[in-house]
């Protein structure tokens, strides 16, 4: 039974051949790619190439045009399947990875990062999509959270042998990107020969949609996108370029990282079941606010490392706005939405990072206290998601309630 052989609905298979533990292996096979090459980001563009915030501004405004354009996926899946466009995504992701060292220029980067970036964001969409047609919604947040729980024990992996090779081995960048990129490639080979095509639930609109009763949705997601660029690009170049970190050291950060996710992300979709999107979002822009602030007055190395901690933490409770929309989404809308939604959460993300480039070089505190702006913003979004979110009750207008109440 192979994905070029067998059709199969995801009802239909269970097991290790169920559509949940394909997504799990799916975010692996992403993460030994993606977690290296941003392992090892920073320390090749600053010890390979010279970047100063301008450059890395670029390079990583240059990563998100891919997912910018996340909306075109809904065009390509009139020629091919959205399981076929999740694997032609990881194989672009691995080799844009596998061959970064071999171009140590930089503009030989930012055409690598390109490469890998299409890859990334096209397989972000198209899983995010497939998870939402394929698991429960009594149950997906729960399950989201194991498949970020193996993503990150994939992530660990990389960051593993960064962490105990680069220094043990005296590893190039050039090995260590060929390896990370290579092993994608491995179990990607792997899914295609285990894995049955896998048909979608409801047949999906080939065609870009917005609708105005996802207006929340989407104002959390172009929220998201730009105040993640902050944590993405600058709290680890502050790591860097202020702090000295190696990168066997932030490899090291990463390996914590990893652990507290592969640890916590079952319970956070979990609780997210428990008590519901907004109490979850909610809990998650107040802690981000005081994590922004204190990341523009840090002083000490081992304070910025915990607070880089904190945050990525953090990155688990965002379970809860898909969740939201799977919600209060028609099923057909769900493929193009989630091209759209990319596209969203990238408007930012194409120019926050060179813009936000140049206010470091002025005031790296600047760039920080605007994340926390950003992530006030989103509270007072996430206080709109209604208790219980359905087709038809997208949105609690919870201040027009007080005011329209009659006075006594």
């Amino acid at each position: 039974m192979t994905y070029f052989t067998q059709n199969a609905h995801p009802d239909e298979v269970t097991g290790w051949r169920s559509p949940a533990v394909l997504l799990m292996i799916m975010a692996g096979a992403m993460q030994l790619s993606f977690a290296a090459w941003w392992n090892l980001l920073n320390n090749f563009a600053v010890q390979e190439l010279d970047f100063t915030g301008r450059e890395i501004g670029i390079q990583q405004s240059i990563r998100e045009i891919p997912g910018f354009l996340s909306f075109l996926a809904v065009y390509l899946l009139l020629v091919m399947r959205e399981q076929t466009l999740a694997y032609a995504s990881l194989l672009l992701l691995g080799i844009g990875v596998a061959i970064t060292g071999y171009f140590p220029t930089a503009i030989g980067f930012y055409v690598t990062t390109l490469i890998m970036s299409i890859g990334f964001h096209y397989y972000e969409t198209m899983a995010q999509s497939l998870s939402l047609q394929w698991l429960p919604k009594a149950t997906a947040a729960a399950t989201m959270g194991k498949i970020i729980s193996v993503g990150s024990f994939a992530a660990l992996i990389a960051y593993g042998l960064v962490y105990f090779a680069w220094e043990t081995f005296h590893l190039s960048f050039t090995v260590v990107f060929a390896i990370a990129g290579g092993l994608t490639l491995v179990v990607l080979a792997f899914l295609m020969l285990a894995y049955p095509h896998f048909r979608e639930g409801v047949p999906q609109h080939k065609k870009l949609i917005l609708r105005r009763r996802y207006w929340l949705y989407y104002a959390l997601t172009f929220m998201g996108g730009a105040r993640r660029q902050i944590f993405m690009v600058f709290a680890g170049f502050l790591m860097v370029e202020r702090f000295g970190y190696d990168v066997h050291e932030i490899a090291g950060l990463f390996l914590i990282n990893g652990v507290f996710s592969m640890i916590l992300a079952p319970k956070i979709g979990q609780l997210i079941v428990r008590f519901g999107e907004r109490k979850a979002l909610i809990f998650e822009y107040i802690g981000l606010i005081g994590v922004f602030v204190a990341y523009a007055f840090v002083s000490s190395p081992w304070v910025a490392a915990a607070l880089y901690v904190v945050d990525h933490a953090f990155f688990a409770i965002a379970i809860a706005m898909k969740t939201y929309f799977q919600k209060i989404a028609d099923p057909r809308d769900i493929a193009p939405t989630a091209g759209v939604a990319f596209t969203i959460n990238h408007i930012a993300a194409v120019f926050i990072p060179v813009l936000f480039g140049f206010v470091w070089l002025i005031s790296p505190a600047a760039v920080f206290l605007a994340g926390a702006a950003m992530a006030a913003v989103s509270l007072v979004l996430a206080s709109l998601i209604p208790s219980d979110p359905e087709d038809g009750r997208e949105v609690d207008f919870w201040f027009r309630k007080r005011v329209t109440q009659p006075a006594e």
